[in-house]
């Protein structure tokens, strides 16, 4: 071959490459609820049979002939988190960080309230599940507390679970902060939880979206005796990306006006979404109530700096310890993450996802007030 044909045939293969490489990224972001592409990648790295471990015990090892329905990608899709995977920006400091991609297409307008009807019902077609660990396989775990432990740091859950916080709540002030940020964030309509979509599940309505699921863990923790401050501001939109630099900013603001505030409380949902479209929701019953699980999602020191990210997992591993005491089937194992999420800002900071996009409104609530209680009970014990 000559010398000019081969440097064609190599840039004909690199150009291919690109394409196909393109055409994998958004078949992915198309198939994972527009998010799992970088995860997913990540994921592939990692030990397949790991994957696979922690896949069968989230979903409570399936029936295998209900498994055998599920495609490789489905499985490994379910296997995420797409609200917290891929979507790669530039923090403060310049540093990468990690958020949800964007989603494709211009924002709807909302002040064009098309077709929204006054009364729907969710479609029959969500699959529901309870996420629990069948074994410990895939987890680091201790006292009933299980941790999917992403960047692979050494861990003493037990430890974890019996540290005495620095952490002190003071009797005056605010102490909690809520913060959304991807505030518009929403659920599958239902009843009357109907809104005006900018996106799939996603609104600027704040009485249908997370933001109504922030005002019920403020009404709760404030009625425990915690005095709450809750950032209602949308911060993903009209712009999804940078979304973690906006509410950085906010938080940095909200501790300069109330230095009092010892913890970040950062509000979300998760999506799950099979790659042949299945919806997927974690939801439980509890005393006899329909209600979403609630998964806490933790940053470390993996890539950025964070002096604080073993107290901040201290307190979600004592907040797991006493949901699964009150309620045994509302948590489902802690995320740990190699990002920061922002946790970098106080002593007590923990991103929380409540329910799915598949859940209704009022299955999040359900969980929100159960969450609400098991922090309110773990943060008053550092009170004063």
């Amino acid at each position: 071959m000559k010398k000019g044909q081969g440097r064609w045939t190599r840039m004909l293969r690199r150009g291919v490459a690109l394409f196909l490489t393109t055409v994998t990224v958004w078949v992915l972001s198309l198939t994972a609820d527009m998010g799992a592409a970088a995860e997913t990648f990540h994921t592939l790295a990692e030990s397949p049979a790991f994957v696979s471990a922690a896949l069968r015990a989230e979903l409570g090892n399936l029936p295998e002939e209900e498994e055998t329905g599920l495609t490789g990608w489905q499985k490994l899709v379910l296997g995420q988190s797409p609200t917290l995977s891929a979507g790669v920006g530039k923090g403060e400091t310049g540093e990468a960080v990690q958020e949800s991609p964007q989603p494709t297409g211009e924002p709807d307008d909302p002040e064009d309230p098309e077709e929204v009807p006054e009364v729907t019902v969710a479609p029959e077609d969500i699959v529901g599940r309870t996420l629990l660990p069948t074994s410990g396989e895939g987890y680091d775990s201790a006292q009933g507390v299980y941790i999917e432990n992403r960047p692979g740091l050494a861990l003493d859950v037990a430890a974890l679970a019996q540290t005495q916080l620095t952490l002190t709540l003071p009797e005056e002030g605010p102490q909690v902060l809520i913060v959304h940020t991807h505030g518009s964030e929403a659920y599958t309509p239902d009843g009357t939880d109907t809104y005006v979509a900018t996106g799939e599940c996603r609104t600027t309505d704040t009485e249908k979206s997370v933001v109504r699921v922030g005002d019920e863990i403020a009404k709760v923790l404030t009625e425990m005796g915690l005095t709450v401050v809750h950032d209602t501001a949308l911060y993903d939109y009209p712009e999804y990306n940078g979304a973690y630099d906006r509410s950085l900013a906010a938080v940095e603001n909200w501790l300069a006006q109330y230095p009092t505030i010892q913890v970040v409380l950062d509000v979300h949902r998760d999506a799950l979404i099979g790659s042949d479209g299945t919806v997927y929701k974690p939801i439980t019953t509890i005393n006899g109530e329909k209600c979403a699980q609630v998964m806490l999602v933790m940053g470390s020191n993996a890539l950025y700096d964070h002096p604080n990210w073993l107290e901040n997992l201290a307190l979600a591993v004592q907040v797991q310890k006493e949901m699964n005491t009150l309620w045994p089937t509302l948590a489902r194992p802690i995320g740990l993450r190699e990002n920061r999420y922002n946790q970098q800002t106080a002593p007590g900071a923990m991103l929380v996802e409540v329910g799915s996009h598949g859940n209704t409104l009022q299955e999040a609530l359900a969980a929100a007030r159960m969450f609400a209680r098991a922090l309110g009970a773990v943060l008053l014990e550092y009170k004063g």
